[in-house]
């Protein structure tokens, strides 16, 4: 048994001591923040879906990976505020990404229909209510949206999780 032992740590595998594997997750669980994760990430879509407005309306040209970039952003943000190792916060960052980019499409559609109509934009958003924002994402909606949205949420996902490292692990 013991040269089992030494031919794996060789390896570089090294045997856990279960019980304080148990506490580490246990310490690792109680510093999750749900709720901090969800508000950090919730901003970080605004933040991402104007910035995509703003870019696509200066540029008059929809760019797609717009939306890639604000499900990087959400995953990350709930991943630093929420420091999560549950599943949750991997959904919570991809419902947050495709949200921003839902309101990045909207947004960009408002300044488009602001500037044209000589409206300006905060009345114009005012104005919006449920009926009329499902109108313009559905007249502007693109098949390509599926492609960057999906992605936009698999990043959102995968980047919401805190990440360990041999650090967190270490056992003395």
């Amino acid at each position: 048994m013991s040269d089992q032992i030494n031919e794996q740590s060789e390896k570089g595998k090294v045997e856990i001591d279960q019980a304080k594997f148990y506490m580490l997750m246990q310490e690792l669980k109680e510093n999750q923040n749900l709720s901090f994760g969800v508000i950090g990430g919730a901003i970080a879509a605004v933040i991402g879906a104007t910035i995509w407005a703003m870019i696509t309306a200066a540029t008059n040209f929809q760019i797609g990976w717009m939306a890639v970039g604000v499900g990087f952003l959400v995953g990350f943000t709930v991943r630093i505020c929420g420091k999560g190792i549950d599943r949750i916060f991997g959904i919570m960052g991809s419902v947050l990404s495709l949200l921003g980019c839902l309101a990045g499409n909207l947004f960009t559609v408002c300044i488009v229909v602001s500037r044209h109509q000589g409206i300006p934009l905060l009345d114009l958003l005012s104005r919006l209510n449920p009926e009329i924002t499902v109108r313009i994402m559905t007249a502007t909606f693109s098949p390509m949206d599926l492609l960057f949205y999906g992605i936009a949420v698999y990043e959102g996902y995968k980047f919401s999780f805190r990440k360990l490292s041999k650090a967190d692990f270490k056992i003395d």
